[in-house]
């Protein structure tokens, strides 16, 4: 079981600054995108994130939640030692029921994922997410392709 807690300037450094991910996931370091760093680990730009822990008091990972009107952005980051470990799933799993439970008036949850992340696609697909758009996004000092996912809550 996995609690969901607003992330403290604490979790959001030592995030920022001791995740690390191998090639070609170091793309998710926050480090690698100025920006996405500098919001990250100042608490009046951190709006909407939490950490996850595990029921032994762990941080696993984050979840960031952006209101789209009609639907909840998510964006989600898995601590590096755990990922590629089959516990993907689970973490995702109970993503999507603290996200029901912060929106519960919302039908969509989208997240983007960089297309390349073929592990993190499978991972969304298995949790009933559903592959909508391919664009293409300026970050980390170039230009890439991410692949927009659907999670209906009604279906």
């Amino acid at each position: 079981m996995y609690s969901f807690n607003e992330t403290t300037q604490e979790e959001a450094l030592i995030i920022a600054n001791e995740w690390h991910y191998e090639e070609p996931y170091n793309f998710y370091d926050l480090q690698a995108d100025i920006e996405d760093y500098e919001e990250f680990i100042h608490p009046e730009t951190r709006k909407n994130t939490y950490s996850v822990f595990r029921d032994d008091n762990e941080l696993i990972g984050y979840i960031t939640f952006n209101n789209n009107c009609d639907s909840i952005e998510i964006g989600l980051g898995m601590k590096p030692n755990l990922t590629g470990k089959g516990l993907g799933e689970c973490f995702l799993n109970n993503s999507i029921m603290f996200t029901q439970t912060l929106f519960p008036s919302m039908n969509r949850i989208t997240l983007r994922v960089a297309s390349f992340n073929k592990r993190a696609i499978k991972v969304y697909k298995r949790c009933g997410f559903k592959e909508v758009d391919e664009i293409t996004m300026d970050t980390n000092g170039s230009t890439y392709e991410f692949t927009e996912m659907e999670y209906n809550i009604n279906n």
